[in-house]
């Protein structure tokens, strides 16, 4: 995690997850323990880096949910649909090696950012990955990117972000094609692409959704990894 140092050179600290509060069905906020935390100002993000235990990485911006005095840090995650649904603002990064494929707007997103990027590297080399929603791009397509490079910046206009599984054109969501079960923005949710989704970011060190144990819908297509 790097740590939001008031002063001097940002530093990557080591934390733990000490608790997990439900704030509705599809929204928890994690407490982390961080020893060395400097504190933080109000409205500052936090980049969380997950390492898996074959050295994977996978970085992710968050809102720091507590107030300054608190003393502690909290981040909120919320639930999934046709992806996973994330709460924040600041710098958005890839999830591994990949290639961009869009990055723009979408206007059947809430909030119209529209990237997506297709995975080179990993258990999911091959398949494309979108972020959707209030984000604007900071790629273009075709760029190379990794899971240290900044692909977006996430707004605060109260639709958050999405990231799952893409169609391979890149046009809209994996679980909207008929082999996923045709689910789109209206549900029902969990979708299958979604949860499988959400459980390779739980695979890296992401703590899972709310609604990850729920019946899911859809199909999950044959050329997704149901390990990860």
């Amino acid at each position: 995690m790097e740590g939001a140092a008031l002063l001097g050179r940002l530093t990557w600290q080591l934390a733990e997850v000490v608790d997990i509060v439900p704030e509705t069905a599809g929204v928890k906020t994690l407490a982390l323990d961080v020893p060395e935390w400097p504190g933080h100002r109000a409205g500052q993000h936090v980049d969380i880096r997950l390492t898996a235990e074959d050295g994977y990485q996978a970085e992710r911006s968050y809102s720091i949910a507590s107030a300054p005095d608190d003393g502690k840090l909290e981040l909120t995650v919320e639930r999934i649909d046709e992806g996973a649904d994330f709460s924040g603002s600041g710098p958005v990064y890839a999830l591994g090696s990949a290639v961009i494929t869009n990055a723009g707007w979408n206007a059947g997103w809430p909030g119209g950012g529209w990237i997506t990027y297709r995975l080179t590297d990993g258990p999911g080399a091959g398949l494309t990955v979108y972020l959707a929603e209030d984000v604007t791009p900071t790629v273009q397509p075709g760029q190379r990117v990794s899971a240290s490079t900044v692909i977006a910046n996430m707004f605060n206009w109260g639709d958050g972000i999405e990231i799952g599984w893409a169609q391979a054109s890149g046009v809209s969501a994996e679980s909207e094609l008929p082999e996923a079960g045709g689910i789109g923005g209206a549900g029902p949710f969990p979708t299958s692409v979604g949860v499988n989704f959400d459980e390779l970011l739980h695979s890296l060190g992401v703590p899972a959704a709310p609604n990850l144990t729920e019946p899911a819908y859809g199909l999950l297509p044959s050329n997704y990894p149901t390990r990860w």
